[in-house]
């Protein structure tokens, strides 16, 4: 694509795209913007990386509008726009290579069940078991070695990578995205003490739930609910390694990262940022838009929308960063006590 052209596509996105600089440069491939090259586009959304202006090679860089680039036109062109980080990310979109996660059609290594319903452009790739009843709608892709058992329902557009397992009767919605080895359904942790110590399962006896537009990453676990649905809501994106228990409900737009461990029955609002590591409590619930930090542990319902949390036990992060600055003066604060306590002491004596 040419500078040009590159503007015009993301003319589609902002609605104001500045050039500055040549416009009929040929640009082959996205980059790191301290390691482009010629040929190159790259991108600048944090201050802290202005610094390479200086010094990189690449012949398209998007930054904010408000950056000033007059001094570098010489070998670079700029397209200014109001957001360049997610200018980017369209840009990435339109470079970015299709990958083939199964060829065309259904392997012959895969094994289908009784009553079950393919839409049209479905691929299936090798050694794919799916169980009965399904409903695969038009367009999914089913990577190798991925198991689907009884009853499953997959919306159009699917994608499903390399050995992934959804147990009998989930239900994903259209576009969604599960990497390998993640694993949809599985029984809750549900188990009832007795009186001679041991534990009696708890039968899991409903599904889970997963709305259009769902991304989830490598090795996650979302677990069927007791009775009901378990419910992963709109265009969640749940990042690798993340546990979802029995009954929990991710709102609409929810991010969770890498490592965060939901307990059962935890509802969590829309639009809502959960770092990595967090740890939450069961039968909770966040309201919308608010921003956990990582390692953060919930452990109560906090209901008012769009605070920030931080710290174990979690708290609105001004209170936590109050509770921490008093923490780091302890020391100093029983050395003067200390002090006091000798001097009272001494006077006494006297």
């Amino acid at each position: 694509m040419t500078i040009q052209e590159i503007r015009e596509y993301l003319g589609r996105f902002f609605d104001a795209v500045e050039l500055v600089g040549d416009a009929d440069r040929p640009i082959t491939a996205p980059a790191k913007i301290e390691a482009a090259q010629q040929g190159e586009v790259s991108f600048i959304a944090n201050e802290k990386y202005i610094r390479f202006l200086a010094t990189t090679q690449a012949s398209l860089v998007i930054v904010h509008r408000s950056v000033c680039v007059d001094e570098f036109l010489q070998t670079t062109s700029f397209l200014k726009v109001g957001d360049p980080y997610s200018a980017f990310v369209f840009l990435l979109q339109k470079f970015a290579k299709p990958r083939t996660i199964a060829k065309k059609g259904i392997a012959a290594s895969a094994v289908i069940g009784e009553g079950v319903s393919i839409g049209e452009g479905v691929s299936i790739g090798e050694f794919v078991v799916i169980g009965d009843r399904c409903s695969i709608g038009r367009n999914s892709v089913i990577g190798p070695h991925t198991v689907l058992l009884d009853d499953v329902t997959l919306g159009e557009d699917v994608t499903l990578f390399a050995r992934v397992t959804l147990y009998d009767g989930s239900r994903l919605g259209n576009r969604v995205v599960i990497h390998s080895g993640s694993v949809i359904g599985a029984d809750g942790f549900g188990f009832a003490p007795q009186r001679d110590g041991s534990y009696v399962k708890i039968p899991q006896m409903g599904i889970v739930e997963i709305g259009d537009d769902v991304e989830i990453g490598a090795n996650a676990t979302i677990d069927r609910a007791t009775m009901g649905s378990t419910v992963i809501g709109r265009g969640a994106k749940i990042d690798n390694l993340v546990q979802v228990a029995h009954n929990c409900r991710i709102g609409e737009d929810t991010v969770i990262a890498a490592q965060a461990g939901i307990s059962g029955s935890v509802t969590i609002g829309r639009q809502c940022m959960v770092g990595g590591q967090a740890g939450f409590a069961g039968h909770l619930e966040l309201a919308d838009r608010i921003q956990v930090a990582a390692q953060a542990g919930i452990s109560k319902s906090f209901l008012q929308p769009g605070i920030a949390l931080r710290g174990y036990p979690a708290q609105p992060m001004r209170d936590q960063l109050k509770h921490e600055a008093m923490l780091r003066n302890l020391g100093a604060m029983k050395a003067k006590l200390d002090l006091l306590e000798a001097t009272l002491k001494e006077r006494h004596a006297e």
